[in-house]
């Protein structure tokens, strides 16, 4: 397999506690090296999970969405970063995006700023308060997560290509909402297919319920690696 692709499959771990998280792991074993751990596990011992997965050589996505006031959010930055996580989520405000920045400082920690989440359509937004679509709003958070000196960006499968355009080839493009071809799409309305995802440039899936209640994890998992390969991964990203 070609060096690099193992490292860009991020596997959700969204189980209900720790030991049914562990099994999954367990029976992944070598197909996948980057675990994404959000609110669910890391309120019920997750970050104990997170030590231990990374004393096993594996990478960590910590996913907590970041939000608060900015000296708030850069403590919690600083706290996050001693862990040695790979990667951490925030939402994509200016204000947020440049106080965690600041704090990251000196770390190898890649800040992700959320800018749409997958669930949500233009009606959602709307709901919310928002105007505009989905789409427009998270080119305009991509912009400044780029001017904030992020790492990267979260988004959507379908707004990766025009996403690369803005923030150019070296900061990560985060894609959850990857479903393989013939999969649900469950509670996601704007989902791709890994190879799709790959093509239109991003740089890490995100994948949880395909691999996750598949039969046999490590299988789903080698299956999605090689629909990632056939995508031509280019030697850039």
């Amino acid at each position: 397999m070609k060096d690099g692709i193992r490292e860009r499959l991020i596997v959700s771990l969204d189980a209900p506690d720790i030991q049914e998280a562990r099994a999954v792991v367990e029976r992944i074993g070598e197909a996948v090296s980057f675990y994404k751990i959000g609110y669910q596990l890391a309120f019920c011992g997750g970050l104990d999970l997170v030590r231990a997965l990374m004393g096993e050589g594996k990478q960590v996505f910590l996913d907590m969405k970041l939000l608060d006031i900015d000296n708030t959010v850069a403590k919690g930055v600083e706290r996050i970063a001693e862990l040695g996580v790979s990667m951490l989520t925030l939402h994509a405000y200016p204000k947020a995006m440049r106080a965690a920045v600041n704090a990251a400082k000196g770390s190898p920690l890649c800040l992700l700023g959320v800018t749409v989440l997958t669930s949500m359509d233009a009606d959602d937004l709307e709901e919310a308060g928002y105007a505009g679509t989905p789409e427009a709003l998270v080119l305009k958070r991509a912009a400044q997560a780029r001017e904030a000196g992020m790492g990267g960006i979260v988004c959507s499968a379908e707004e990766a290509g025009a996403v690369r355009a803005i923030v150019g080839p070296d900061m990560a493009v985060v894609t959850p909402g990857i479903r393989p071809a013939g999969a649900e799409a469950g509670d996601q309305k704007r989902v791709m297919t890994p190879n799709d995802a790959i093509r239109a440039g991003a740089s890490h899936l995100v994948v949880g319920r395909p691999i996750m209640n598949a039969a046999d994890p490590a299988a789903a998992a080698r299956a999605i690696l090689d629909d990632m390969l056939r995508a031509a991964w280019p030697a850039n990203r």
